[in-house]
Formats: C-alpha cells, structure tokens, sequence
C-alpha cells in the first residue's frame, strides 16, 4: 500500500518534535541556554528537511530509526541558521512563524549562543547515534561539513548579504540559493539515501533530485514573499523587497519565476522515475513544494 504524503508528514513530524526536546533536556547546560534553543526548535515549522531524511529510508524500505538523530540534526541546523538570520546584524526581523524572534524574548547575545549550541549539537546527535555504521555516520557528517559550512549555507548567507542593494545576474542569484537553502535541502536527501545504503548511482542520481527541489523552494519562497499571506506564512511579505534584494521574480518577471519553478519540478521528477526503486512519496514532495502556501 503506497503512503500518502500527508499522512507521512504529520506522523513524521511528531517523531521528530518529540525526538528534539529530549536531546536538548539531557544537556548539562545553562537553563536558559536549553531555553532559548528550545523555544525557537518548538517555534513550528514544516520539518520538510527531517521528514525528507525519512522519506529516503521509506523508498529503500530501510527502518527508520536510522536517520531519527540525522533528521533531528539537520532541523537543529535549520533552526540555529534561522535564529542568527534574524539577528538585528543579519536582517533584522521581529517575527517567525508568527512568534517572537529569538533575540526579541533571549536577547541578542543568548540568541547567538542558542544558534551556536544547536549547530554544534547536531554534530553530537549524528556521531552518538548507535544505529547507523561508523562507515555511514562519517559520510553523513561529511555532507553536512559541506552542505551547511563555508561550501554551502554559510557562504549562501554570506553571498545574499553582499548582494543586497545591487542588480545581481541569474547566475549570482543561483549561486546564493543553490548555497543558502539547496545545499541543505539537499543534505537531508542525500544523508538519508546514505543511511538507508541506496545504489552510489541512486544517489548521484538523488543529488540532482536535490539541486532542483532545493531551487525550487527559493524560487518558490520568493513569490510567496509577493504573493503570501503574512497569516500564514507567519511573517510580513514583501521583506526582499524591503531588504533590497534580488528575486527570482525581480529577474524573471512574475510569470518567468513560475515558470522556471515548474521546470525545476520537472526536472525533479524525471531524475525520480531512473532510480532503481520506485519512489512516490518523493514525486509528491515535488507537488508539495511547488504548490506550498508558507
């Protein structure tokens, strides 16, 4: 019987926001440290990037608890970059997901500790996992390395930041997302295909199925940020425009960013139907990212 995408993702998500809390709660760390770490995990969210870990390990039929403590990681990863992406240095912003930023409740200087102890506890998660190979949980801490470091996300951030108020080219803006949000978008594909010991030509195959979705969500975050509902999307819209920043949209017009989102997906899907297993829970998560209102 084939799963449908929203039964997965609501059962999965409450693995994982059950998972999260119980590791920050053994740390021998400050309470209000474990607080402010706490409250921006708890702040809600898709958890798009642990479900998609599962997801691999469902396609290869592999049990999930091998990529509980990766899923967990790659959200803690997610949300520490969150937290520092608010910051007053950084863009400044009061709300996420419709909640006070961390700085607004912890202060400036806790919420960059908070982000701080959720980036180098996700390493922690992975290493202490007593369920994947040594073998496998060095190339899963590998791919983060790259993925969310200086190759990736970081440099991603570093990119958006010094491209603000200028006229970027497609291919500037492409380097700042494939950076910013598909390297890890596509970690979580890829560490998850690793764990679950998918073909090495699956996941070739799986790291191009990564760079589409993971352009996709950017070019599909910049419409909404025009087009969203700020109830929903649980922040204003209209910030890129406010921050100066070039868009998919401010490109390509419109019409052209939703187009160039559409091709993304389907390039997506046509990487999918040459793997090796059959994988439509991936194909829907496609859908999913292209039709997602927040």
């Amino acid at each position: 019987m084939t799963i449908q995408l929203n039964d997965f993702l609501v059962s999965r998500k409450q693995i994982i926001e059950k998972a999260m809390p119980e590791y920050i709660e053994k740390l021998q760390a400050p309470k209000t440290l474990k607080d402010a770490m706490q409250y921006s995990l708890e702040a809600g969210g898709k958890r798009l990037r642990p479900i998609l870990v599962l997801a691999l390990l469902h396609t290869y039929k592999q049990t999930e608890k091998l990529g509980i403590a990766t899923a967990c990681a790659v959200e803690m990863i997610h949300t520490y970059s969150l937290i520092h992406d608010d910051l007053p240095c950084m863009d400044d912003d009061d709300l996420r997901r419709g909640k006070p930023t961390n700085h607004k409740v912890f202060g400036e200087a806790m919420a960059v500790l908070a982000g701080d102890g959720l980036l180098t506890q996700s390493f922690s998660l992975i290493v202490n996992d007593p369920y994947p190979s040594s073998e496998n949980k060095l190339r899963v801490v590998s791919e983060l390395v790259k993925a969310a470091g200086a190759e990736g996300m970081v440099g991603g951030q570093v990119a958006d930041m010094e491209g603000e108020a200028k006229n970027l080219t497609l291919e500037e803006l492409q380097y700042i997302h494939e950076n910013k949000t598909a390297k890890l978008l596509g970690f979580s594909i890829i560490s998850g295909a690793i764990l679950a010991r998918a073909p090495e030509e699956d996941i070739e195959k799986l790291r191009q199925y990564a760079y589409h979705l993971g352009i996709a969500f950017q070019i599909r975050d910049d419409i909404l940020d025009i087009e969203g509902n700020e109830d929903v999307i649980g922040k204003p819209v209209g910030s890129d425009t406010t921050n100066e920043k070039t868009t998919y949209p401010s490109i390509l017009t419109m019409q052209g960013a939703k187009e160039k989102l559409n091709d993304h997906i389907d390039h997506a899907k046509t990487i999918l139907n040459s793997l090796s297993v059959h994988s439509n829970l991936l194909v829907q998560m496609c859908d999913l990212i292209a039709n997602r209102d927040h």
